[in-house]
């Protein structure tokens, strides 16, 4: 119990910034402007639960994709800190709405937005996706935790990601009306400074154990 709440803690913390319910919350009303409060819950509720569907089925398949592919644990760790570093950069410096314009009404006429864009890629992009992977692959590899233990602590702190994700989601529209389109634009930008925070220790992580692998040098 004593690492178990510890970890918990980290995997939600790290998982926030790059998921980013504030901007999330930002894209879910415009989206959802045609929409009825009743039905804009339940397509929250969905797209929670399809995000930690869709993280849990990548964290428990991570290994056998990473066997597969033969990708190695500094490799992956080094292309997630870079796809998570790219990602908080595009927050940083963002160049347009997080949908595009046909995105953004082909979104608009869809009657189910819960899958997508709200949950793929909104909530569980390939940043979150290569996120989670890359932090059980770590745990395990830190010997702190048994690889059973590893599972069910990143599995809780996804399911709590979801529930605080789900609370900000219903309260996008107070969101909007307390912090307006600049205030949700400088939440994101500290977000994207964390994010690339997360990104560039994961790659450095990357780097070092490259660097200590004998399989890296050659004989």
């Amino acid at each position: 119990m004593d690492d178990f709440l510890p970890y918990v803690g980290w995997t939600v913390a790290t998982l926030l910034p790059i998921i980013n319910p504030i901007s999330a919350a930002g894209m879910l009303i415009g989206i959802t402007g045609n929409l009825t409060n009743a039905e804009r819950n339940r397509q929250i509720t969905m797209a929670c639960i399809y995000m930690t569907g869709i993280l849990l089925s990548f964290l428990l398949a991570g290994v056998l994709i990473m066997d597969l592919f033969g990708i190695s644990i500094p490799g992956l760790r080094i292309a997630g800190g870079m796809i998570v570093a790219f990602l908080g950069f595009s927050m940083l410096f963002p160049r347009e709405s997080p949908l595009d314009s046909d995105s953004d009404m082909e979104a608009r006429a869809k009657l189910d937005i819960s899958f997508t864009p709200l949950a793929m890629p909104g909530l569980s992009g390939p940043g979150s996706i290569a996120l989670v992977i890359t932090m059980s692959t770590s745990v395990q590899q830190s010997g702190e935790l048994s690889t059973p233990m590893t599972y069910l602590v990143i599995s809780v702190g996804i399911v709590v990601t979801a529930i605080i994700i789900w609370f900000c989601l219903r309260a996008a529209g107070l969101l909007n009306r307390l912090l307006g389109a600049n205030g949700i634009a400088a939440i994101s930008r500290i977000m994207g400074f964390l994010m690339v925070c997360i990104g560039v220790q994961f790659v450095i992580n990357g780097v070092q154990d490259l660097i200590h692998d004998p399989a890296f040098w050659p004989k």
